[in-house]
């Protein structure tokens, strides 16, 4: 496996689950040192002790070396008349859920016209096949379209929800309630329709893009992934006038506090995460911003200046004039609002990510900003 980022290292620790003896390779030799002492460089659940299990049956190594030489000679010896054939093999894992989803994933794309590849490329799966999971063979090209398509596809149906979210605060109509009875069409189905600050991770942003330059490179473009693009783009800076408009529009001198750093729960990534734009634009508009999240604090130190890191929601929330729920780790759900109430400067919860119901919220004396709902 080349490459120990989230794909490479969920990747080969799971193929070494399945009893195959993997070389985990990165040219980061201060990464390779940690993962040969048993130190994961990311969180994701269940990778630690998968990582280290396998590490200590002998069928997961890590190395800097590529051994192009050494994979040279071995074919020789063996198949002195072999010709190498290129696979295209994309991922579909969702951060958080990455080793759950390579065990037992609705669909494996592989891209070959070779045949003895697709037979290799098949006994390496062959431990999922008491999953029933289904092989879709195809040539390289439709493989790799196959991967930016869905997730223009799923970046798409994000974007299309978080629009009817803005149109639904205007007509005064509730989006969850939209989403619920358009999900309930199978033709539709209910994933990737909860209203949001937008989309961001190692994935549909960068996939967005690159499926958007094929296009152009090709003469087709795609204008409705360009639009989905830019949409989320101004989207999550948008949010902060969300938090300015719960404070009567000055945020100048005040302190917002924010809960969640990264793009999603159960990860540590920080790319494209909402919050960066969002905190950014509080900045500029005057505001002195504190965060708390569970696992991501060290990663946005690099990418954040002049904040406050707290230990805690609580210890994160004083003295703010506004909270603001950004990322719905679980760790927020149950806040003791009472609580709460008595460290801030004001009781007003801005929660893009609508996991609090209004009624729940007001009865403790908040003012209540949410996505796409009536605002209370």
């Amino acid at each position: 496996m080349i490459g120990t980022g989230y794909v490479g290292l969920v990747s080969g620790a799971c193929f070494a689950d399945f009893g195959h003896e993997v070389v985990c390779v990165d040219k980061d030799k201060a990464k390779i040192a940690a993962l040969s002492r048993g130190e994961v460089p990311i969180y994701e659940p269940g990778l630690s002790d998968l990582v280290a299990s396998n590490t200590r049956a002998g069928r997961l190594k890590f190395t800097t070396e590529l051994l192009g030489d050494e994979v040279e000679r071995i074919i020789r010896e063996t198949r002195s008349d072999a010709d190498c054939a290129v696979v295209s093999n994309p991922e579909f894992l969702r951060e958080g859920a990455a080793i759950q989803d390579f065990k037992h994933p609705d669909r494996i794309v592989i891209g070959t016209p070779d045949a003895r590849a697709r037979e290799v490329m098949s006994e390496l799966y062959r431990p999922l096949y008491l999953n029933r999971s289904p092989i879709l063979f195809t040539d390289r090209r439709t493989a790799e379209l196959i991967k930016y398509a869905a997730n223009a596809f799923l970046a798409t149906k994000i974007t299309f929800i978080n629009e009817i979210a803005d149109l639904a605060e205007k007509v005064g109509a509730d989006v969850q309630e939209i989403a619920r009875g358009i999900g309930l069409d199978n033709r539709i189905g209910s994933k990737f329709l909860h209203a949001g600050p937008g989309y961001g991770g190692s994935c549909f942003p960068k996939d967005t893009v690159a499926l958007i330059k094929t296009a152009q490179d090709h003469s087709a473009p795609l204008r409705i992934v360009e639009a989905v693009a830019a949409v989320n783009d101004a989207r999550k800076r948008a949010m902060a006038r969300k938090v300015s408009a719960a404070l009567g529009g000055e945020l100048r001198g005040k302190t917002i506090a924010v809960l969640g750093l990264t793009f999603k729960p159960n990860t540590d990534d920080m790319r494209e995460a909402p919050s960066i734009p969002l905190i950014t634009a509080l900045q500029d508009m005057g505001a002195k911003v504190r965060v708390y999240d569970p696992i991501g604090m060290e990663q946005a130190k690099g990418l954040i200046g002049n904040i406050i890191f707290c230990d805690d929601s609580y210890s994160c929330a004083e003295g703010a004039s506004a909270l603001v729920i950004v990322t719905e780790w679980e760790q927020f759900r149950a806040l003791d609002f009472d609580r709460l109430k008595g460290l801030m400067a004001r009781p007003v919860l801005v929660d893009l990510r609508n996991v609090y119901r209004p009624d729940e919220i007001t009865r403790h004396g908040f003012v209540y900003e949410s996505v796409g709902r009536p605002r209370k």
